[in-house]
């Protein structure tokens, strides 16, 4: 049973990374394999457990647990602990994800989208790349790359163009949310789990991110030349149903507000969930009463329920999914069995993560680093030597943070960011090997590089 709950996660993964060819939602498999991997465990607990290579089975028998207790454990204090960190994480999520979509309906990014006029292909790449990298870091990659890709389908009309402008757009959304506490959901999951302080992954990780970002954006303006070529908008993406004071005051309160999830989580030492669902409601109770007078056809498009119902519910399920499956997996003690391999066999922090964010760009980044989480737990404040490296805000979990958040841009399945990319844009796969493949593994080992000089410099 031990390794049938391998195969199940295994096998499931083979269905998410190629859900393009079965054409079976994502969210629909990693709920099955989630609920698959937890109920193999229930019920054949005694038999998984007794193999001792969960770390938590073994600390339960130590406190003077039995045998017969075993469904308790697992139902009661197993579930239940790990469903309060996939719960805080999620709810992050759904806030982060309908403000967003607030400001969105508000026509808020107009603001900034607005502001780009220039017209020669190279230009235009820098400016939004440099843009991408920075509104990742505050809205998340995912958000980030929904939104500049809707932007380039106004400002290009050339498929091939657009797809190096998509490519790059990824590869910038994944380097600028990773050195930021809100900006990645892996980085976020560290953030949240205590690993790293919201201070300390922006000054280790920025500058390897912005040398990743900077790298990848040269290599592919080396695709691009002459200049772009936009299409006629017709009368709906012309149609402007909010004054320029209204998108600013959204998009103000909007930035804002995502803003303050760091500071209140300093302030209260409360978990970032509550900051976000903090200012989700300030924003909720601002434009109920701003629209109290307005029309109901405004009421319909404005409110934050007509937000709530635009979100991408079926991406919040497959974390719920995936996490819940890597969540059976630590409890049985599969990640222990990798943790110690990688530790006999790598021996390594610095080859560990960069094989994780390899690894990454063919399996979701988002259960590498549970799996990681789960494999490896915080050390001491008084550690030393190797294990200083565990302690909260240590290397490896500062270049957990850059490997995984940037390692999935390799492959063009590898990351939310690029799932959304391929989707809207309808990016080949094979296209993206050979075209952008390349660069963004060249961006991802000079971060790194970059990464591993400042440890030995600083």
């Amino acid at each position: 049973m031990f390794l049938l709950m391998l195969v199940v996660f295994v096998l499931g993964y083979g269905f998410i990374v190629f859900e393009h060819v079965n054409h079976i939602n994502k969210a629909a498999i990693a709920l099955f394999i989630g609920s698959v991997c937890w109920a193999i465990l229930s019920l054949s607990g005694e038999s998984i457990l007794g193999l001792g290579f969960s770390s938590a089975w073994n600390n339960f028998l130590r406190e003077g647990g039995s045998l017969e207790e075993i469904t308790h454990f697992i139902t009661h204090d197993q579930l239940m602990h790990h469903l309060s960190e996939i719960s805080s994480i999620i709810f992050f999520l759904i806030g982060a994800m309908t403000i967003v979509e607030l400001v969105d309906k508000y026509q808020g990014f107009k603001v900034i989208t607005s502001k780009i006029t220039n017209s020669n292909a190279t230009k235009l790449l820098w400016i939004i790349s440099i843009l991408t990298f920075f509104m990742s870091a505050v809205l998340d990659n995912l958000t980030t790359t929904i939104v500049i890709l809707t932007v380039l389908r106004k400002l290009l009309t050339q498929k091939d163009n657009r797809w190096i402008f998509a490519s790059m757009v990824v590869v910038s959304a994944n380097a600028g949310g990773a050195w930021s506490p809100i900006g990645d959901v892996t980085t976020i999951m560290l953030w949240i789990g205590s690993q790293v302080t919201a201070a300390h992954i922006i000054s280790s990780v920025i500058l390897p991110s912005i040398v990743n970002m900077l790298v990848s954006t040269f290599l592919f303006s080396l695709l691009t030349k002459g200049k772009t070529i936009r299409p006629v908008l017709d009368t709906n993406e012309t149609d402007e149903f909010t004054t320029q004071k209204e998108r600013v005051f959204m998009l103000s309160v909007g930035v804002a507000a995502l803003l303050s999830v760091p500071i209140f989580k300093t302030v209260t030492h409360l978990p970032p969930f509550l900051g976000m669902l903090f200012g989700l409601s300030i924003m909720w109770i601002m434009t109920d009463r701003y629209l109290k007078n307005r029309s109901e056809e405004d009421k319909r498009k404005l409110t934050v329920m007509a937000a709530i119902k635009a979100i991408d519910i079926p991406t919040v399920l497959f974390f719920l999914g995936i996490l819940s499956a890597v969540a059976a997996l630590q409890t049985a003690g599969h990640l222990d069995v990798m943790a110690q391999w990688l530790d006999d066999e790598v021996k390594n922090i610095y080859a560990i993560n960069l094989i994780v964010g390899i690894v990454s760009s063919i399996v979701d980044n988002v259960p590498l680093v549970a799996a990681s989480m789960g494999m490896y737990h915080i050390a001491a404040a008084d550690a030393t030597g190797y294990m200083a490296n565990f302690i909260q805000d240590g290397n490896f979990w500062s270049f957990l943070a850059y490997c995984a958040g940037t390692g999935g841009s390799i492959l063009i399945i590898g990351s939310a960011a690029g799932v959304a990319a391929m989707g809207i844009e309808k990016i080949d796969f094979m296209w993206y090997l050979k075209k952008a493949s390349w660069i963004a593994f060249v961006g991802y080992i000079a971060g790194a590089l970059t990464f591993y000089l400042q440890v030995l410099l600083f």
